[in-house]
């Protein structure tokens, strides 16, 4: 089975490259608005949304798209990426100090099946002052992410604790991913040779 990534994200690319996925990229089109209000279930809806409108709209056969899905949820509110700097200062000063959780869903779609995951991670942070608030701003780094800020990168410093799995946090629940995608027929190149019963797995 051929493994399709259906999207931009560079962390998730990284992650796959990392575990010795063999895959292409195929960013979705998928409409991303939606009124969902529940953070898992809005995960879960845009994860399933990309996946399938790659899956569809290419006509794939003998292969498996995989979609995730990040948000931050903090104090009611559902917290995608920034809109512009001011945005991403008001997400930071809102989560300074705080703990927060961050929802991945991911979702495995061939023409035979959907599979749909959410993991969540709870992720507590240091007081920010507004200096540093700034100076990570500045950086350009919270721009492209959920939460406006990256766990792997320097605002790691940040960091004070995490409850769950850190690749979550990332965008792509690693555990998960895998025991999903082993279940539809991928495997990474190195674990092949253990793939006779992938597809019988729970």
């Amino acid at each position: 089975m051929k493994l399709i990534l259906a999207s931009s994200s560079q962390r998730r690319r990284e992650l796959l490259t990392m575990c010795g996925y063999d895959y292409s990229i195929e960013v979705s089109l998928a409409d991303e608005n939606t009124d969902e209000k529940d953070p898992s279930r809005y995960v879960s809806l845009l994860a399933e949304r990309k996946a399938r409108e790659v899956c569809a709209r290419l006509g794939l056969r003998d292969t498996v798209v995989l979609g995730a899905d990040t948000v931050v949820y903090y104090a009611g509110e559902i917290i995608g990426k920034p809109r512009d700097e001011a945005d991403a200062k008001r997400i930071l000063t809102l989560l300074s100090g705080n703990t927060h959780t961050v929802y991945t869903g991911v979702a495995v779609v061939s023409e035979r099946s959907c599979k749909v995951r959410c993991d969540t991670t709870r992720v507590t942070f240091a007081e920010l002052s507004e200096e540093e608030i700034d100076a990570y701003v500045a950086s350009g780094e919270p721009m492209d992410k959920a939460g406006a800020y990256g766990i792997q990168g320097s605002f790691g410093m940040f960091v004070k604790e995490i409850c769950g799995n850190y690749f979550t946090v990332i965008g792509l629940p690693l555990p998960t991913a895998y025991r999903m995608l082993k279940n539809a027929g991928v495997l990474p190149r190195d674990f092949e040779k253990i793939g006779g019963s992938a597809h019988n797995m729970q």
